[in-house]
């Protein structure tokens, strides 16, 4: 709504001293994003002011709203053939880059983010960059009020934006009208919690959990964090022991054990001098690395008497090296990773500088962050306290959950679960990370939010269902003061996802974020009490509320420099699986893949399994990064040699039919080879001589009575010998055999003889008597003096085939069966010769 003449800010830029020509156009080089430019041409024999100096300059004689956002310096304006300005020659600015920025303390910094690099059409922005300084103005600023809102709720307004000016800042200040004032009451107290610090601190919630699991269950090299690097340089070993000193001096989680008095566990935080934290150096050949490091990350951590740190480096040669730092989870977290290898590495360039480092005071230490946090929940038990609050809500939103989502395992799940497992990776690539990025911006969501809903939508097309519910950790450094300190700040939530509906992707991404979006306002509560709160059936088999997790790892790339030497992450694997699957996603970054892995519990699955899943997931990533707009139906999972497998691979069942074609042949073939009994029931034995003759009477007993191909005959027997007779001799006189289940319900019996129209139906006395009245259906009941006197008049020769009302055909019926019915109706299913004998055949192939 304010007029911008572009020919008054050339005018007012014109008479700086240093500059003879301006000209100041707007620009739209990203669709949708406009800028005014400023051309200036410095005064001859001089170099002219830089680009800040012209920002300051200019503000302090315009409205800011008619500051250039960009400032370009050219020898000389570009002119047509005519002597006018050729606007089409101006070049387009260069975007300045965004500056290196800590990763996001919580979604809505993150959300936050992703709006300002959308509304400034660029692949990303840091928490902390100025908006104005890459380019932002009055018009953007409206849109990012807007989007703002949308987004994150709360009231955003212009003069926000040009006030604020950051992701971070702008996302406290909507957390903070949408919340009242939780963060003005959080920060103070924790400053003031060194003060009443107490000899025997409490554990955190988090810390608390931990030592609980490894009580009850051992949870071995489990929560192990192995953070290793590899240096290509030199490495003074005695100057590392001292900086491992140093660092679990400066931090105290570092030199702190478990304790119990009463049984309730405590801090004991170590004096530094009595703390010696083990640091081993040792040689091993290069082809030795991984096993090495591996076998020291998997030392199992005692919480009672271990410091939760161990140093190890493995040198394989003077200027290569492998650096492990072994953590136990209770005292560490993601984030933790880089404030320790910072101060780790101050600590060993001042050692191999001969002193000892000079580190700035950490306002607080972890023991502190405990206090704290049991100070800001309160007791569950309070009504007015945070705890019963966020309890509350947590009964809400996981009210009727499902006790255990059903995952495509290859195993029934054990009663005691033995925590093994490994890790099968996955690559993005960049363009599809690239089309997440966009999508997670266009949403106002988060790139862990987009990912969550694809693991949520592969879940449900593999069969868990319309309610996925997914753990995901959620840190908890509410505050700057905690931004440089080691410890275990994680909880867990539990993401709740609604998958009914057949919705499109981009709705299940607005759905993750609302609901993601809540629970990270209550994130406070931790995992425990949650569960406590919401009372779910527990199990020892099993993960409570959840036994799928999804991370995403927003931190920064590490360090590519370690003790002045070239570094680069090496992997080093634990072989432990905390829950049945892990989801692991890198972070995503404009113009490059990332990488992933999916951690898997081995008492459930193959690795064979988990590459499958592996690759669909792969596949969904790539489908919705290219159309958004997919419902999770139309999203195609398999590859084409799986979707070829499945079409026609396992449906390349047929035989060539060399021998018998029909069901009565192939038996009597079979009955001519077989030896010993032909079956045994309740310990009595057939022999084959008198099952064979039973058969035969029977089948020509109802030939006499009309059966014959394309008859059917009900069967209404119990599990007995009389049951196999008389399955067989249908068969062999021609019929199909329908049988009959006498425990179903009278009206569905009913239904199956009014449907399958039997001749007549085979039963004995008691069973007949089970029958319902009707349909007329004529009834052999076997047993009966009647029929026992036919049976003995008939021959117990085989039935040859012009003995029957027609020839048998490989095309006739064999029998009848009734599936369950999708629609409640049961439905027919009729077999014939040449399909259960091409199956039969296949079978003794495959098996034999």
């Amino acid at each position: 709504g304010l007029r911008i003449e572009p020919a008054e800010i050339e005018t007012t830029l014109t008479t700086h001293p240093h500059l003879t020509h301006t000209t100041v156009q707007l620009r739209e080089d990203t669709p949708g994003v406009q800028h005014l430019v400023a051309y200036v041409v410095p005064t001859a024999g001089m170099t002219g002011p830089d680009e800040a100096e012209l920002r300051a300059w200019a503000g302090d004689r315009l409205p800011e709203y008619m500051v250039p956002s960009f400032f370009v310096t050219l020898p000389e304006l570009p002119l047509s053939a005519n002597g006018k300005l050729d606007r089409t020659a101006l070049p387009a600015p260069e975007l300045p880059e965004a500056g290196a920025s800590r990763a996001p303390r919580d979604a809505r910094e993150e959300i936050a983010a992703g709006v300002l690099a959308d509304v400034l059409g660029r692949p990303s922005v840091g928490v902390d960059d100025d908006f104005f300084a890459l380019g932002g103005h009055s018009l953007l600023a409206a849109r990012v009020a807007a989007r703002l809102r949308e987004a994150l709720g709360g009231e955003c307004a212009v003069r926000d934006v040009f006030e604020l000016r950051t992701a971070a800042r702008l996302a406290a200040r909507l957390a903070q009208r949408g919340e009242g004032s939780g963060e003005g009451r959080r920060l103070p107290v924790l400053a003031e919690a060194p003060a009443r610090r107490t000899d025997r601190p409490e554990l955190s919630y988090a810390q608390h959990r931990l030592w609980l699991l490894d009580a009850l269950r051992g949870t071995g090299t489990v929560y192990n964090v192995p953070v290793a690097v590899r240096l290509r340089g030199p490495v003074d070993a005695e100057a590392l022991r001292a900086a491992v000193q140093d660092l679990a001096a400066r931090h105290e989680v570092l030199r702190t054990v478990i304790a119990e008095e009463d049984g309730r566990p405590y801090q004991r935080v170590l004096p530094a001098e009595r703390a010696v934290v083990p640091v081993e150096v040792r040689d091993v050949s290069t082809d030795r690395l991984r096993a090495e490091a591996e076998a020291a990350g998997s030392y199992a951590f005692d919480l009672e008497r271990d410091l939760p740190l161990r140093v190890t480096l493995l040198r394989a040669a003077p200027d290569d090296a492998v650096l492990l730092v072994l953590l136990h989870h209770i005292a560490t977290d993601e984030a933790s990773t880089g404030p320790l290898l910072a101060d780790l590495s101050a600590a060993y360039a001042a050692r191999c500088a001969g002193r000892a480092p000079e580190f700035a005071p950490l306002p607080v230490q972890y023991a502190d962050y405990a206090l704290w946090q049991r100070e800001l929940l309160g007791e569950a038990a309070d009504p007015g306290s945070v705890a019963a609050a966020q309890a509350a809500y947590w009964r809400g939103a996981l009210a009727g959950i499902p006790a255990e989502l059903e995952l495509p395992a290859d195993r029934g799940r054990p009663a005691e679960p033995t925590f093994r497992g490994d890790v099968v990776p996955f690559t993005v690539p960049a363009s599809t990370a690239d089309g997440l990025a966009r999508l997670a911006r266009t949403t106002g969501a988060t790139p862990f939010m987009v990912v969550h809903a694809a693991v949520a939508a592969l879940l449900h097309r593999l069969g868990a269902g319309e309610d996925i519910p997914l753990g995901s950790p959620v840190s908890g450094r509410g505050g700057p003061e905690l931004d440089g300190l080691v410890g275990f700040f994680l909880n867990t939530l539990v993401l709740r996802t609604d998958v009914s509906g057949d919705p499109r992707f981009t709705e299940l991404v607005a759905r993750v974020r609302d609901t993601a979006l809540a629970a990270f306002a209550h994130a406070d509560l931790p995992l425990e009490a949650v569960v406590e709160a919401v009372g779910p059936e527990r199990s020892r088999a099993r993960n409570p509320l959840f036994q799928t997790m999804v991370t995403y790892h927003s931190a920064p790339e590490s360090a590519r420099e370690l003790f002045g030497a070239p570094a680069e992450e090496f992997w080093v694997e634990t072989g432990g699986a905390k829950v049945d699957l892990e989801l692991a996603f890198g972070t995503l970054r404009p113009g490059s893949g990332f990488e992933g892995g999916i951690r898997y519990a081995a008492d459930l699955f193959d690795a064979s399994t988990v590459e499958t899943l592996a690759g669909r997931l792969v596949r969904l990533l790539e489908a919705v990064a290219g159309d958004p707009s997919l419902p999770l139906s139309a999203i195609a999972l398999m590859d084409g040699a799986e979707r070829e497998q499945i079409l026609s691979g396992f449906n390349d069942t047929a035989v060539a039919l060399d021998g018998p074609a029909t069901l009565a042949d192939l038996v009597a073939v079979g009955a001519d080879r077989a030896h010993g009994p032909a079956l045994v029931f309740e310990g009595a034995e057939t022999s084959r001589p008198d099952f064979e003759a039973a058969v035969n009477r029977l089948a020509h007993l109802l030939i006499g009575r009309g059966v014959g191909p394309e008859s059917i005959v009900a069967v209404a027997l119990p599990r007995s010998a009389d049951l196999l007779i008389a399955l067989h001799a249908v068969v062999r006189a021609g019929g199909a055999y329908l049988p009959l289940d006498l425990s179903l319900p009278a009206d569905r019996l009913t239904y199956l003889l009014d449907s399958g129209g039997p001749v007549l139906a085979l039963a004995d006395a008691a069973s007949a008597a089970q029958l319902p009245p009707g349909p007329d259906v004529p009834l052999v009941v076997l047993g009966s003096p009647v029929v026992e006197a036919e049976l003995a008049l008939q021959a117990d020769g085989p039935v040859a085939d012009a003995e029957r009302v027609a020839p048998l055909l490989p095309r006739h019926p064999a029998y009848v069966i009734f599936t369950s019915g999708s629609t409640g109706r049961p439905k027919g299913v009729l077999i014939e010769h040449e399909a259960i004998v091409n199956r039969l055949e296949w079978m003794q192939h495959a098996y034999g």
